[in-house]
C-alpha cells in the first residue's frame, strides 16, 4: 500500500489537501437563427477539485489517486484521477495532514465538519476493565 506519490516535481502523501486542476470539454448543440441550423460547439475549460487524498492505488504506471470533498448539502463526492493523465494539469498541497492509515475510507462514514478533520479523529479512550 502506498502512503506517497509523485506528480511531477509534487509529492502527495495520504491526508493532504489537496487541488487537482483538470482539462474539461464541453460538446453543445447550438441552433441558429433557423430550426434547421444546428452546430456543434466545444469548449475546453480547466475545472479545480479540491478534497482530501484519500487512497493511493496500483503500481507505477497505472497509479490512481482517490479524492473526497464534501459538496453541497454535506454530501461526499469523491473522484478518482490517474496520475499520469493528459487531462490533469496542475496539482496543488494546500495543507498536510498527519496520519496513520495508508487508507481513509473511514472519512465516508463521518458527516460534516468531522469528514475534513482527519488530524483531530475522534478516538476515546477505552475504560480498563478490572477484574
Amino acid at each position: 500500500m502506498a502512503n506517497q506519490t509523485h506528480w511531477n516535481t509534487t509529492i502527495l502523501h495520504i491526508g493532504d489537501t489537496i487541488r487537482v486542476h483538470y482539462k474539461l470539454i464541453e460538446h453543445e448543440k447550438v441552433s441558429g437563427k433557423t430550426k434547421r441550423e444546428v452546430k456543434d460547439e466545444t469548449r475546453e475549460r480547466v475545472q479545480v477539485f479540491e478534497g482530501i487524498l484519500i487512497a493511493i492505488k496500483n503500481g507505477q504506471e497505472n497509479q490512481m489517486i482517490t479524492v473526497r470533498k464534501i459538496g453541497v448539502g454535506a454530501i461526499g463526492i469523491e473522484r478518482i484521477f490517474p496520475i499520469i493523465s493528459p487531462w490533469i494539469k496542475k496539482i496543488e498541497v494546500k495543507k498536510h495532514g498527519d496520519v496513520r492509515r495508508a487508507k481513509l475510507y473511514y472519512l465516508r462514514g463521518r458527516k460534516g465538519r468531522a469528514a475534513t478533520k482527519i488530524n483531530e479523529a475522534a478516538i476515546k479512550e477505552k475504560p480498563e476493565i478490572k477484574g
